[in-house]
């Protein structure tokens, strides 16, 4: 009888925990303008391998008190310009999403430490379904802007 509250308390437990092997974070790294920079940023492709669609919803990290999700549009007088994603990414199951230079990232601001060449950062990503998902981020300053580039959705 014993045994079988565990295996049932068992596979209660397992049945709660979100799907976290569904999405796949690949090819990540960390940049930032320069050594002193107050603020760096995060790009990686993200992957839903699930059947469902899911969202990224949230980021943090240590390493800076406002971690954020952004972006940059163009105004009508062509002028680029950073901002947070309202809302979160979209990730249909099976697509891919791109977070690389020139368009969606992670955004550090107000980084407590200098990020130092060959370092790594944990950097949590928070999820609507697949809940939160901790990532060991390589610090990568000579990075070049198409290393490790792949044809993704977006």
């Amino acid at each position: 009888m014993k045994t079988l509250m565990s295996t049932a308390a068992a596979a209660l437990f397992l049945s709660a925990l979100p799907a976290l092997a569904e999405i796949l974070v690949e090819d990540p790294y960390i940049r930032t303008s320069t050594p002193n920079a107050k603020t760096g940023a995060a790009f990686m492709v993200l992957t839903n391998a699930g059947p469902e669609a899911d969202r990224l919803i949230g980021v943090s990290a240590e390493i800076a008190p406002r971690v954020e999700l952004h972006t940059h549009t163009s105004d009508a007088m062509g002028v680029m310009k950073m901002h947070e994603i309202e809302g979160g990414i979209a990730l249909p199951a099976g697509h891919s999403h791109a977070l690389a230079r020139g368009g969606d990232h992670v955004m550090f601001m107000g980084l407590e430490a200098p990020l130092e060449q060959g370092g790594e950062v944990t950097v949590t990503l928070i999820f609507e379904k697949a809940g939160e998902i901790e990532v060991s981020v390589p610090v990568d300053h000579e990075r070049k802007p198409d290393h490790g580039a792949k044809k993704h959705d977006h």
